[in-house]
C-alpha cells in the first residue's frame, strides 16, 4: 500500500547553481538531469535523488578530510616524518646533571 505525501517534496537547491567538474552542483549536489526533472519526478523519485545527494556530500566530506590529512603529512619538512621528536625537557634535565 503506497503512502499518500501530503506535501509536497521541496528542492534542495540552496542556489548556488554551478557546476562541478563532474557535472554535478556545487551546492545541492544533484546531477543535471536531476535538476532538470526536478518538477515532473514523482516523490518517491525525489526522495531517491535526495538519498543520492546524501550519500554523494558524505563522499565528498571523506575526500577532503583524506586530503587535509595527505596534506598534513607532506606539510612537515624534508625528513621529519621518521625523524623522532625528543622531549625537550628531558635534554634541559640531562644538560643540568651533566654539568
Amino acid at each position: 500500500m503506497e503512502q499518500i505525501e501530503l506535501f509536497v517534496i521541496e528542492s534542495p537547491c540552496k542556489g548556488v547553481c554551478e557546476n562541478s567538474k563532474k557535472g554535478f552542483c556545487k551546492g545541492c549536489l544533484r546531477s543535471r538531469d536531476e535538476r532538470f526533472h526536478w518538477f515532473s519526478l514523482s516523490n518517491e523519485a525525489r526522495y531517491h535523488v535526495l538519498d543520492l545527494c546524501k550519500h554523494r556530500r558524505l563522499r565528498l566530506i571523506k575526500a577532503r578530510q583524506e586530503r587535509l590529512e595527505a596534506d598534513s603529512i607532506k606539510a612537515l619538512p624534508y625528513g621529519m616524518e621518521d625523524e623522532p621528536l625528543a622531549d625537550l625537557f628531558e635534554l634541559e634535565k640531562m644538560a643540568v646533571t651533566n654539568d
